[in-house]
């Protein structure tokens, strides 16, 4: 069966259609070829902004095509099934994002580094991760720092690095005050003592002639003051040097105004994952932004969320919901309305800890090894440069050469384990998928396969979702086919087991070269 969902679709247009499914006697393949020609004279229509939906069938396959053109989210969501007895299961799903617009000067994109994790960090490894994110289109690095006394130093290198590489590429300090103590006046030197000994070097991130600083919580900080906002005025804005602040406050938005005024933006910290077992949407970044007025928005972007401590250390057990490409339609929805957010951060570089690191594994993890090791994200980045693109110049590139991206678990979610440390919490949020984003650079028949199981479609140029159902043991594998020619990707450590020796949510990444 083939599910062909395009929200928006004239229903002129999908009469035709719908005739053609009910009456042909033709196989699958030429009907789909038959839509998704349709579909191409469509989609040359003038269109609006897309809602950043997306559709799951959990005993089906499911792809999504995104490309220049748009859709209208307020038309109903017509669906067409096909049946035919070919025993593979697919589904197509269009839901493009916004149509190209004018370009904003100065959307840009970083990345959240968390210096805790780096100890063992040399001058090369900054030089490495400085040159891999600026590859990829990242244009600073959010130092989060905490209270350690060997932050400092790798603060500084992480800086001598950049100077050394003569880049453009930028740092700024996030000071994470759930470490960093902040009850009394003295209490502040600290932070003061990191603007001021940066704020004058060439790769020091300035806006508006002020040096760029952020943080991770700090709405209870008051730093001797009477009020929370007096002791970051205090901290921040009195006898210093110009400072441009956006911190992630945990408070309600519609405070901003209020009581803290010390803020230039806000960093929406938790916009990066649904914080419920639902789709991610644009509904917590909207708040933010009308309750900002003129200041600035930054909205977080995220492609994971599973920690697994037990009582004996941190206790800290859950996931978020990663389900339906969450990273890449956080990036559609973030594209959709870039000119509403001027600043987007990535969670995370490396934290290992919370399982949504997207840079190499080369820092002191923090006894998550156990879910991380052997875990690689790095397929993410190339699939975030692509992205990136279409957010700082509001249109999606022209894909030149045929890429794949995989990701998921590695474990069904109801199988069992002799793990001391129970199952995360809401782990019912997640089903048992392979997530796949496929870039092409003309259109192809692309087949998702783990043993028996495969799910098939065929998808225009420019970039697409697929998704498979995973309920045996199996190894996972792509095809594209062009005619005679097909291309096969099978990683070979991509394998679904049903017996995991932990309660491992991670996901591993995999990306065709």
């Amino acid at each position: 069966m083939v599910f062909i969902r395009a929200p928006g679709l004239r229903k002129a247009a999908l009469v035709p259609l719908l005739l053609a499914c009910l009456t042909s006697a033709l196989p699958q393949n030429s009907i789909v070829n038959e839509l998704v020609d349709a579909f191409s004279k469509i989609f040359e229509l003038p269109a609006a902004t897309p809602s950043p939906t997306s559709t799951s069938n959990s005993t089906a396959g499911n792809a999504t095509q995104v490309g220049a053109a748009s859709v209208d989210p307020s038309q109903p969501t017509p669906t067409v099934n096909c049946t035919d007895t070919n025993t593979t299961q697919a589904a197509i799903a269009t839901a493009t994002p916004a149509q190209a617009v004018a370009v904003t000067p100065g959307n840009m994109v970083f990345a959240h580094h968390i210096v805790g994790n780096t100890y063992n960090y040399t001058l090369a490894s900054w030089t490495t991760d400085i040159m891999l994110a600026a590859a990829k289109g990242v244009d600073a690095f959010a130092l989060n720092v905490g209270a350690d006394s060997w932050e400092p130093g790798q603060v500084a290198n992480a800086y001598q690095a950049a100077r050394s590489l003569n880049t453009p590429f930028k740092l700024f300090l996030s000071f994470d005050m759930s470490t960093i103590p902040c009850t009394t006046a003295a209490n502040s030197a600290l932070l003061r003592s990191y603007v001021t000994n940066y704020t004058s070097h060439p790769n020091q991130l300035k806006y508006n002639n002020a040096s760029f600083v952020s943080t991770f919580a700090g709405e209870g900080c008051k730093f001797g003051a009477s009020t929370v906002n007096q002791g970051w005025i205090n901290t921040l804005k009195t006898n210093l040097t110009p400072t441009y602040f956006v911190p992630s406050f945990f408070v309600d938005p519609a405070t901003f105004s209020s009581q803290y005024s010390v803020q230039d933006g806000a960093f929406n910290w938790n916009s990066g994952w649904p914080m419920g077992n639902y789709d991610i949407n644009f509904s917590s970044d909207q708040l933010y932004i009308n309750n900002l007025a003129s200041k600035t928005y930054m909205g977080a972007v995220s492609p994971w969320f599973f920690t697994h401590y037990g009582p004996q250390s941190y206790n800290k057990n859950f996931i978020y919901r990663g389900d339906n490409w969450l990273f890449a339609e956080r990036w559609e929805a973030l594209i959709a309305n870039r000119t509403k957010v001027q600043f987007a951060e990535v969670i995370s570089w490396n934290d290992y800890g919370e399982s949504h690191y997207i840079g190499p594994v080369q820092g002191v993890q923090p006894m998550s090894q156990s879910w991380v090791n052997g875990f690689d994200h790095q397929g993410w980045l190339d699939l975030m440069q692509y992205y990136i693109t279409a957010y700082k110049t509001g249109a999606y590139p022209a894909v030149a050469r045929d890429r794949t991206f995989l990701w998921g678990r590695l474990y069904p979610v109801n199988a069992t384990s002799p793990d001391p440390v129970a199952k995360p919490t809401n782990y019912l949020w997640t089903q048992d998928f392979v997530w796949g984003v496929v870039l092409l650079s003309s259109p192809a028949t692309v087949q998702l396969n783990c043993g028996a199981q495969a799910t098939r479609a065929m998808l225009p140029a420019g970039l697409s979702k697929i998704s498979l159902y995973l309920t045996a043991a199996c190894t996972v594998n792509t095809t594209i086919t062009r005619g005679a020619n097909t291309t096969t990707f099978a990683p070979s450590n991509y394998k679904f087991s049903l017996n995991p020796p932990s309660y491992n949510f991670n996901a591993l990444v995999v990306a065709s070269p």
